[in-house]
């Protein structure tokens, strides 16, 4: 039995058999003590088209995997290689960075929901977070967490919303005519939540776009 099994099946049926996943690491991430939790906001995708792939089904899957696994490292992504399509090598490059392994870091989304846009998400935030929330903190409780990684806006904001993290503590903004900023949280019970530029839109690797020197700075010990 997975020590997530017990959160994970209390989840409503009615989001349990909707179009999502869960995690994008295998079990191996997902014991012992991870400093790191990456999080996007949710599955990307058509829900209609990818109806069969639920949320229920992807986790009983999940729960068979063994060996490390991540989806930013060895998924073939629109037919490219294993983790060099898209956001992956840019996380990958904030992962070296850091001097983490992905296949080692726990990664998932906010919302386990897939969805064809984020205003559709939007519209039904609470209920969403409310049902899929309590897997993060069992996470977060069981792993010792003390920084969450969130890819995007939307995905900070509403992690902070839920952890409290409102203390902000270092930011980052782009050295390029566009100047978007990035920001890292401290909640009251000590976990950093670091909002960054989402990779799907911003090339990490760009000296000038990097958010990877400020998250380290937000995850250095004091």
């Amino acid at each position: 039995m997975n020590k997530f099994d017990d959160v994970v099946s209390s989840m409503p049926d009615k989001i349990l058999d909707r179009s999502g996943s869960i995690f994008y690491s295998a079990p191996p991430a997902f014991e012992g003590q991870r400093d790191v939790y990456i999080l996007g906001l949710n599955p990307g995708g058509d829900p209609l088209a990818q109806r069969e792939n639920t949320i229920r089904k992807h986790y009983e899957e999940w729960a068979k995997r063994t060996d490390p696994y991540s989806s930013y490292v060895d998924e073939i992504w629109e037919g490219s290689v294993p983790g060099a399509h898209g956001m992956q090598p840019r996380i990958r490059h904030l992962a070296n960075h850091l001097g983490i392994d992905l296949r080692l870091t726990p990664s998932s989304n906010v919302v386990f929901v897939r969805s064809a846009t984020e205003a559709k998400l939007e519209s039904e935030k609470e209920r969403l977070l409310d049902a899929c929330w309590p897997v993060h903190q069992a996470v977060i409780d069981k792993l010792g967490t003390r920084a969450i990684i969130c890819l995007g806006k939307t995905a900070g904001r509403w992690v902070r919303e839920r952890l409290g993290a409102h203390d902000e503590t270092h930011t980052f903004q782009e050295t390029n005519a566009r100047g978007w900023r990035s920001a890292s949280h401290r909640s009251s019970a000590g976990v950093v939540v670091c909002t960054l530029t989402h990779p799907g839109r911003v090339d990490w690797t760009n000296p000038d776009a990097d958010p990877s020197p400020m998250v380290l700075r937000a995850l250095a010990k004091e």
